[in-house]
């Protein structure tokens, strides 16, 4: 089914809607989970809508939730979701790093009692048209094992950067630290199609191709030890730092469980407070060009502004059955 940008986003807000969210918090999500679509990662698009109207209508989401700035100090700040999905409180979180950045030379905003709050670079577009360099971090309920264990501890925890450039598109970062990101998984297990050996393991720690027992199971760490030590450094800067529950004690989107009580953390920097915004400028250009001067080389984040571009000419690709769990999602009753 093709649909425009414009079309898909009154879809997914209708579901949400329906689900028990209120206007700003549906309009927020479907957004989120529509840019997501429109770059192609498809694991954190569309597919994400009748799983947090599922959880709206549970109550592992609080639909009418306002998230609010409950503590804060100089160039640090801490925004509570209150429970309700991830995208308003951390729109406040980005707009709260982006105005103490811009006085202190660098900000550091964490959310906390939040949900799944998407492709992490999402939220950074803000920060770089201020002119601020990004950082966005997160923790998810446990996806990988701490290093030697067998039973998931760390999630995916994903990292995205952003830097801005003079009169040219941002260069973007977005990583999960697993092998392939959860969302991908759930894809192949609503599918019912194998996944590569490799990606995940079983509750029991062992390697397997069936995506539902990866769901249950844990993924596979980037780099080993060292993708998940960094799953640790999230952790703490996500959780540690703004009293949210460790991935842990979040129990799996996909099963029944507790409220997600997920943490976030967007970081600014303004560029004129170290060697100053000409420079860095300046410099950011030295190294893209000696990049691109190396043919086959590609700048991070130009292929998702391809896919942009082309989503908002030609329309965006929703499978019929996805198409038609949407429309049914309109109709039901919360």
């Amino acid at each position: 089914m093709k649909c425009t940008v414009e079309e898909a986003t009154q879809l997914a807000t209708r579901a949400l809607k329906r689900a028990g969210a209120s206007k700003a918090a549906a309009q927020a999500a479907a957004e989120a989970l529509v840019a997501a679509e429109m770059e192609g990662l498809t694991g954190h698009g569309l597919s994400r809508v009748p799983l947090y109207a599922q959880h709206l209508r549970e109550g592992r989401a609080d639909g009418k939730a306002k998230p609010k700035v409950i503590r804060k100090k100089g160039g640090a700040c801490l925004v509570d979701a209150n429970g309700g999905l991830a995208f308003l409180a951390t729109a406040l979180a980005v707009k709260e790093a982006v105005k103490r950045a811009q006085r202190y030379g660098i900000a550091y905003a964490g959310v906390t009692n939040s949900h799944h709050f998407g492709a992490a670079a999402y939220h950074l577009a803000p920060v770089a048209r201020a002119g601020l360099v990004g950082l966005a971090l997160t923790n998810s309920p446990a996806a990988i094992n701490a290093w030697g264990g067998k039973k998931a501890f760390y999630g995916t925890n994903p990292i995205a950067a952003i830097f801005p450039r003079r009169n040219a598109d941002p260069i973007v970062v977005d990583l999960s630290l697993t092998e392939v990101v959860r969302g991908k998984i759930m894809l192949y297990a609503k599918e019912g199609r194998p996944i590569p050996l490799g990606w995940a393991v079983d509750s029991e720690g062992n390697p397997t191709t069936d995506a539902k027992a990866a769901l249950t199971g844990s993924l596979n760490a980037i780099g080993g030890v060292k993708g998940a030590t960094l799953a640790l450094m999230v952790e703490v800067l996500t959780v540690a730092l703004t009293g949210a529950a460790f991935s842990f004690e979040n129990d799996s989107y996909f099963e029944p469980g507790n409220k997600p009580r997920i943490g976030h953390a967007i970081l600014a920097i303004d560029p004129d407070a170290l060697a100053g915004a000409d420079s860095y400028f300046s410099r950011l250009e030295v190294m893209v060009s000696k990049m691109l001067a190396d043919a086959g080389v590609r700048l991070p984040g130009n292929r998702r502004q391809q896919a942009i571009a082309k989503a908002r000419s030609e329309g965006i690709d929703i499978p019929d059955a996805l198409h038609q769990e949407l429309r049914s999602l309109t109709r039901l009753r919360k």
